[in-house]
């Protein structure tokens, strides 16, 4: 593998561990009602468990109000029960044929232990990010065992690698930084 092939494989996947990072930030719950919430909620659609998106439309309705619409009729009780009995902390109301979901607000307490939560996922980023430096500078370490590439080019490559680690810790520290300043906010 070239010098260009391991940096851009290297800066693609810590790329790829910011948008996982982003994706776990925006399912942490901030006290705003947001649709994506309800993602990892499971239900028992006929023996399968799939996610709340699966069997019903899930809207916005206003900053603290989900409304969650099934596409069967039969399905509305699975759905308040799958809801209610996960961690989310939520009490579903069964509404006809739809399903409020009120946000309630967030205790000082329950704020820290989200930031907890946040710091901890910003963590599990950073050390991916670490690990893709790792496997790119024992690439390096190959090519230059296998005289594909000389010490001064392993060197400059190793400190472009270095630079890409950096670039993305920062990123990860920034994203966790906004996080918890969002949930923080009263």
């Amino acid at each position: 593998m070239s010098i260009n092939e391991i940096t851009k494989s290297a800066e693609t996947r810590m790329g790829k561990s910011i948008e996982s990072l982003k994706t776990n930030l925006s399912k942490i719950r901030t006290g705003r009602a947001h649709a994506g919430i309800l993602d990892h909620v499971l239900v028992d659609y006929y023996g399968s468990m799939v996610p709340v998106g699966q069997v019903a439309n899930v809207t916005v309705v206003d900053a603290r109000t989900l409304n969650v619409q099934p596409w069967e009729k039969q399905m509305t009780q699975v759905i308040e029960k799958a809801i209610r009995e996960s961690d989310l902390g939520l009490n579903p109301m069964a509404m006809a044929e739809s399903i409020r979901v009120p946000m309630p607000p967030l205790t000082e307490e329950r704020r820290r232990d989200l930031t907890k939560v946040v710091r901890s996922e910003g963590e599990d980023a950073k050390i991916a990010v670490r690990n893709l430096r790792r496997d790119a500078n024992e690439a390096l370490k190959r090519s230059l065992k296998d005289k594909e590439i000389s010490e001064d080019d392993e060197r400059r490559a190793q400190d472009v690698v270095q630079k890409l680690t950096d670039k993305y810790v920062a990123e990860v520290d920034k994203l966790v930084a906004e996080k918890e300043a969002e949930i923080m906010k009263v």
